[in-house]
């Protein structure tokens, strides 16, 4: 029979106290609480239900944090466009101002609802558009537009209406990538493989741009790094439409899309690999919201079998010391 010393190299630790950085997989026992405690990097995630939208609806800008986010235009019933924007507050959705322009299937960025900035996208006409309208917490200001108005479904970075990453997009398959520096789009390098209906997440210095269509759904998944993108680890599945959290280039959650037909899949980016985490409650693709971090993120919106209103929060702690009965 195995032992945990056959594993570990150590018999288990008896102390007074717990260790201040224990290591992943350490078992000890406490002496003092009378306690055998082990301790776990990456305990693993799952999806609780959240507050419903007030409006069911997909294709929608989205940004922010799980108790602080915005789903703003996008497409209710009927494929009509709107400007409608909805604030989460970790429980419930209220209306807020609208944006000034209606359209949908456009990029986002922005850590928290007080300070967004919602960029590309198609009009009500389905004409595609460069406009880009910043949020300050309160209402919409039209600002400086894109310089490529093929940002169709393109990914999103960034952290403020200051500070924000536009690349790829349909049409085209586009490779284009463009920084904002809250004036003004400039074009920067660009992407290895021009692709539309990707996922963008962490800021404009260190993003990731993941999953997408090409001429087919694709598992491609490149680094930014404030200068460059490298090609890294490629998602385990394949798809398209998907959404995403993730503060920067080393740490991301992506959920949801469109393989063969819509996903509840899940997986966690720990800087070198993808690894499958618990599956949505609710299978989504087309432009579902996303926003967060990769240890606490939301999905709202988006479509299954139908438009759906639908909220969902990830929680995946990073670090965990668990207690066992020994009754």
């Amino acid at each position: 029979m195995t032992t945990y010393k056959d594993i570990h190299g150590t018999q288990v630790e008896v102390r007074s106290d717990d260790p201040s950085n224990p290591v992943n997989g350490q078992i000890w026992y406490n002496t003092t609480d009378r306690k055998l405690r082990g301790h776990t990097v990456n305990p693993v995630g799952a999806w609780a239900s959240g507050g419903n939208l007030n409006v069911a609806k997909q294709q929608m800008g989205q940004t922010g944090s799980q108790t602080s986010a915005l789903g703003f235009g996008g497409e209710t019933s009927g494929a009509v466009a709107v400007t409608t924007n909805e604030l989460y507050n970790g429980s419930a959705w209220t209306e807020v101002n609208d944006l000034n322009v209606a359209k949908y299937r456009q990029a986002a960025a922005g850590s928290d609802a007080t300070s967004a900035l919602s960029f590309g996208g198609r009009l009500v006409n389905n004409s595609i558009s460069k406009t880009n309208e910043s949020f300050n917490g309160t209402s919409w200001t039209e600002v400086g537009d894109l310089n490529s108005g093929n940002h169709d479904i393109a990914g999103g970075a960034g952290v403020s209406n200051t500070s924000a990453l536009c690349f790829g997009g349909d049409p085209s398959n586009s490779t284009t990538n463009e920084s904002w520096n809250g004036t003004a789009w400039t074009e920067v390098n660009d992407l290895n493989s021009g692709r539309g209906d990707l996922v963008g997440v962490g800021t404009a210095t260190a993003a990731l741009a993941s999953g997408g269509l090409i001429t087919a759904v694709s598992a491609l998944n490149e680094s930014w790094n404030g200068t460059s993108w490298t090609e890294v680890a490629d998602l385990n599945t394949a798809r398209q439409q998907l959404s995403g959290g993730g503060t920067d280039n080393t740490s991301a959650v992506v959920y949801g899309g469109y393989i063969t037909a819509v996903s509840a899949l899940t997986e966690v980016w720990n800087g070198t690999a993808w690894a499958e985490g618990n599956d949505l409650g609710t299978a989504r693709a087309y432009g579902h919201g996303g926003a967060g971090t990769a240890a606490s993120a939301l999905a709202y919106g988006g479509e299954g079998t139908a438009r759906t209103a639908a909220t969902e929060e990830w929680n995946e702690p990073l670090g965990a010391t668990q207690e066992f009965d020994l009754s």
